[in-house]
């Protein structure tokens, strides 16, 4: 797969297809979106937003949730607000997420499956990781939704002004519905 990924992206630059991508690195409506890494969000949430290529960050992630203030995703959002002019951010859950439910148990054993020695899952574990936290899905997509605009409107270096709002989009119709924090 990747080898015809590859001879479509030379077709691509020998073509120029690039060319109606271009933009700069600031978002032009000042937002920044937190989301899942879910393949029904990849053309449906810009579609059904309106947003074009150059309008917006889209930071995504499994669950559109943010595991502690100090994560990938957090470092993203302070990066967007402080060097790129983000002025307003949006968490956007959806329905069907893959991660509501998710098993931190059933994931361990699914590794063990696949090779991961008992001595590797020992050895994050004494590194101080706690593998069923860091694995954990969550059981309402709302509330995971409330929790991570909790956490980045309270972050102790996210500066005051900035608009932190969150929703669940439905992964068929891309309707959004607010959900309170």
């Amino acid at each position: 797969m990747i080898d015809e990924i590859l001879k479509f992206n030379r077709e691509f630059v020998r073509e120029r297809g690039f060319e109606r991508f271009a933009t700069s690195k600031y978002p032009d409506k000042k937002i920044a979106i937190v989301t899942c890494m879910d393949t029904r969000l990849v053309e449906l949430l810009p579609a059904a937003l309106g947003f074009r290529n150059g309008d917006v960050k889209i930071i995504k992630n499994a669950g559109a949730t943010i595991t502690n203030p100090f994560d990938s995703t957090m470092r993203s959002l302070l990066i967007a607000v402080y060097e790129l002019g983000v002025e307003e951010i949006m968490v956007i859950g959806h329905t069907g997420c893959g991660v509501q439910g998710m098993d931190a148990d059933e994931m361990l054993h699914l590794m063990r499956e696949r090779g991961i020695s008992q001595e590797h899952i020992s050895l994050m574990e004494h590194c101080g990781i706690n593998l069923r936290e860091w694995l954990h899905g969550f059981e309402d997509t709302d509330a995971a939704v409330a929790e991570t605009v909790d956490l980045i409107a309270r972050h102790p270096l996210m500066p005051e002004g900035i608009s932190v709002a969150g929703y669940v989009m439905d992964s068929y119709t891309g309707e959004l519905r607010h959900i309170e924090a």
